[in-house]
């Protein structure tokens, strides 16, 4: 098993522990001293069960919620347990969530792939996506969704008149250097 994540940021220690993060240095001195006192195992705690790359994030986010609401924690028997369940919890949905993250990735790679475009219609489509933005989403809703000059409109926010400018100057911008491209005499 790998060693527990080392926060360089807490490396330097004092006698009292390690120092307080800048974030929580306006805290409480009860919760400065808790928070010295129960940083380093939870990390270790969080690292056991989600894996050391969140570890420090989790902790943090535990000892943030413990912070919010410290003036009821403080007064239990064993606030330590308290900010130890939040640190599982949250480790729990984190390592829950990137399983899902993980299932589904691995879903959409057993899809089918698309085969690749011609040359031809990547040429094209590259060149569309250097039109300004509104021209490239016109040609694209157009083309791709087959929208009217409306349904453009309506997408892209503005005036039906609006939407076919930005359509005609895009075919007009594509044309020409398509041309430019497929030319013999351009290329001399």
């Amino acid at each position: 098993m790998g060693a527990l994540p080392v926060v360089e940021s807490w490396e330097q220690e004092t006698s009292e522990g390690p120092p307080v993060p800048a974030p929580f240095e306006r805290f409480s001195a009860d919760y400065t001293t808790f928070f010295r006192s129960e940083v380093r195992s939870l990390i270790a705690l969080a690292a056991a069960i989600a894996g050391s790359d969140r570890a420090e994030e989790i902790a943090q986010e535990a000892l943030l919620r413990a912070h919010r609401e410290w003036d009821r924690i403080a007064r239990y028997d064993k606030p330590g347990a308290w900010v130890r369940r939040v640190t599982i919890n949250l480790a729990t949905s984190s390592r829950r969530r990137l399983t899902s993250e993980r299932r589904a990735l691995a879903r959409a790679g057993e899809q089918r792939q698309l085969d690749a475009p011609p040359p031809e219609v990547d040429e094209f489509w590259t060149l569309v996506r250097r039109l300004p933005h509104r021209q490239a989403a016109a040609v694209a809703l157009h083309y791709l969704d087959d929208l009217s000059i409306a349904s453009i409109a309506d997408a892209l926010g503005c005036t039906e008149s609006t939407a076919k400018a930005h359509l005609h100057q895009a075919r007009r911008t594509l044309a020409t250097q398509l041309r430019h491209e497929h030319d013999p005499e351009h290329e001399r």
